[in-house]
């Protein structure tokens, strides 16, 4: 009897992991929240700040590049803000989704809010600085968990993946900023 019990619990932690990372199931209830810090990153890049913000608002503004289809899922499209579903492989064949807004405000600020994901809240920024023909990208936010040091421990371990994740867009953006900078460059000579 108590190996059937144990079989149970785990098929029902396995079945309940798969759910949660695959952002069927958000469990928000506020009990032993805690909030910890996503960044800050910084990335410098060698085009002009309007450039930069048309490479991240294109893919949620404009139609989304079919290099970008199987990440990014434009649910409802408006003029300063998306509602866009976000899939990451986080390996063993899954992939985390996660469902947020996506707001623009132009030339200088990007900002995400989770509305569902393998955790309850998270709220991100990249804020573009110009610094004198180059942009200066910031990025902030943060992730919350419920359920005390549980919730921390699984805080931890979403906000690794998050943040390589980000990295990766963020040198994603930069090449292909950089690249559209050069092409305007040999243009204009």
């Amino acid at each position: 009897m108590r190996t059937s019990g144990i079989a149970v619990a785990a098929l029902v932690g396995a079945v309940g992991y798969r759910l949660v990372v695959g952002g069927e199931l958000t469990l928000d209830t506020g009990l032993g929240r805690r909030v910890r810090p996503l960044g800050p990153l910084t990335v410098t890049m060698a085009a002009p700040r309007q450039i930069v913000f048309d490479v991240i608002a294109a893919p949620y503004l404009a139609r989304t590049p079919r290099a970008l289809a199987g990440e990014i899922d434009v649910l409802e499209r408006g003029t300063d803000m998306v509602l866009a579903a976000h899939r990451t492989p986080v390996g063993r064949g899954m992939a985390a989704v996660t469902v947020e807004t996506v707001r623009f405000d132009r030339p200088e600020t990007v900002a995400f809010r989770l509305l569902r994901g393998p955790v309850p809240h998270v709220v991100e920024r990249f804020t573009l600085h110009d610094d004198d023909g180059s942009t200066r990208l910031d990025y902030v936010g943060e992730l919350g968990t419920d359920f005390w040091q549980l919730g921390r421990w699984w805080g931890d371990l979403v906000a690794r993946r998050w943040e390589a994740t980000v990295r990766g867009s963020l040198n994603r953006i930069r090449e292909e900023a950089e690249r559209r900078a050069a092409v305007n460059r040999r243009r204009r000579a």
